[in-house]
Order: C-alpha cells, then structure tokens, then sequence
C-alpha cells in the first residue's frame, strides 16, 4: 500500500457543513468530532477533487479520453462494480495529529476528574474547543429596493477561522500511476473553494499533494500533466 498526503490551508473563513444547526445558537453548524475538532469527511473531499478534474478534462482536447479513463480509474464511477471501483481511498482531512491526541488527553483527564469529584467544575470542554477553532457569521437578505433587511431572513453560521490547516490521507492498493498522481496534482491546484457559502465568500483554500514524508510534489507532477496535454 502507498499513501500519499493532502492539505488543505483555509485562506478564508470555512464552513464545512453538516446539513444541520443548534437550536437557538446557529442555524448551520460545521462537522466536527467528539472532541470539537472540525474536519472535512473523506468522501466530500474525494467528490470535489473529482469534480475540478471533470471541468479540466471537459475542456481538453483529443487527450481527453485519456485523462477521463485516469480520472476513472482514480475516483471510480458511479455504479461501480469490482472491476470499475476507485484506487485511491481518502481519509477525512483533520487537523494535526498531536495537537488533536494532546487536547484530547486533557479532555479524558476533565472527564474523569468530574466523574470522581462531585464538585469539580471542568477547565476544558468540547464546546470549548470547538469555539477556539471557530467563530460566528451572520448575514441577511437585503431588500434590493427598500434597501432595508428581509424579514425573517437573518441567518447565523459557525465558520472554522482562516489559517488552519487540514490534511487527509490518499490511500492506495497498487502504486498509484504517473498519469493518477498528475491529475491529483491537477486536482489540488484547481480546488479553490469548498464548504458551504463557497460561492459567497467562504472556504478560499490553498491545496497541495504530498509524498508520504511529507514532501510537497504537486509542482513536480503537474509538469507531467501539461507534458500529457
């Protein structure tokens, strides 16, 4: 098995959202774990990385057909059987691993502190760290002739502030091919937004391709795409 690492740098506030809110707090709230750490799942990742490499090869010429088979080959199709299935497997994109196993240490140590002293008031909650990481956004409707606010049309979302950044891991059976690895280099240059509101504002982001020690390649395979078109 190789494994190769994406990250995602937030250039702007995000919303990775959950399709739902917190009554009387936010009317979409961002995905995050147990432990108020924010994440994008796997899956949403994989989707919008196979949909900038559908609008690149949409545009392509006669080396389309070649880059659509890898993008195939890569993402998988829909329906897909055993033989037409995805090669690469993507992890959700977290935050570094030792800050996520540090605070979550002190939460089971508030945890247990609480549970044994009746009187104990914890230092350090979920909701704590989820607000750390994040932050509210309101916005509203605005009358485009009176000018005034739309009634009832005030929203509020949680947003995971800029500068963050993101990694999952790209898991693969058999040793990803040139072709498989500049599309996924193709992939994270043209991925620019993502999250809810991304086409208000929200979740500008910076994404590159990585080896499995960590050095960044996406340059180097990206060459090899536009030495293939």
């Amino acid at each position: 098995m190789e494994i190769y690492k994406f990250k995602m740098r937030l250039l702007s506030d995000t919303t990775f959202g959950r399709g739902d809110g917190v009554a009387g707090l936010v009317d979409q709230e961002v995905e995050h774990d147990v432990n108020g750490f924010p994440y994008l799942r796997g899956r949403t990742l994989k989707g919008l990385l196979s949909e900038e490499c559908d609008n690149v090869i949409s545009v392509l010429g006669e080396s389309s057909s070649r880059w659509q088979v890898t993008a195939e080959n890569l993402f998988g199709v829909s329906g897909s059987t055993l033989g037409t299935t995805s090669k690469m497997h993507v992890s959700d994109a977290y935050l570094p691993g030792k800050l996520r196993e540090a605070v979550g240490l002190q939460l089971k140590q508030e945890e247990y502190r609480e549970r044994n002293n009746s009187g104990y008031v914890k230092k350090l909650t979920e909701f704590d760290v989820l607000s750390s990481l994040t932050t509210i956004r309101r916005q509203t409707a605005i009358d485009t002739v009176s000018g005034v606010p739309v009634k009832t049309s005030l929203r509020t979302s949680r947003v995971i502030v800029r500068d963050l950044c993101f990694t999952a891991e790209l898991f693969f059976e058999d040793k990803p091919t040139q072709d498989m690895l500049a599309l996924l280099a193709l992939g994270a240059l043209a991925l620019r937004r993502v999250g809810s509101g991304r086409n208000r504002g929200r979740g500008f982001v910076c994404c590159t391709l990585h080896n499995f020690q960590g050095v960044d390649v996406t340059q180097k395979h990206f060459r090899d795409f536009e030495q293939g078109v």
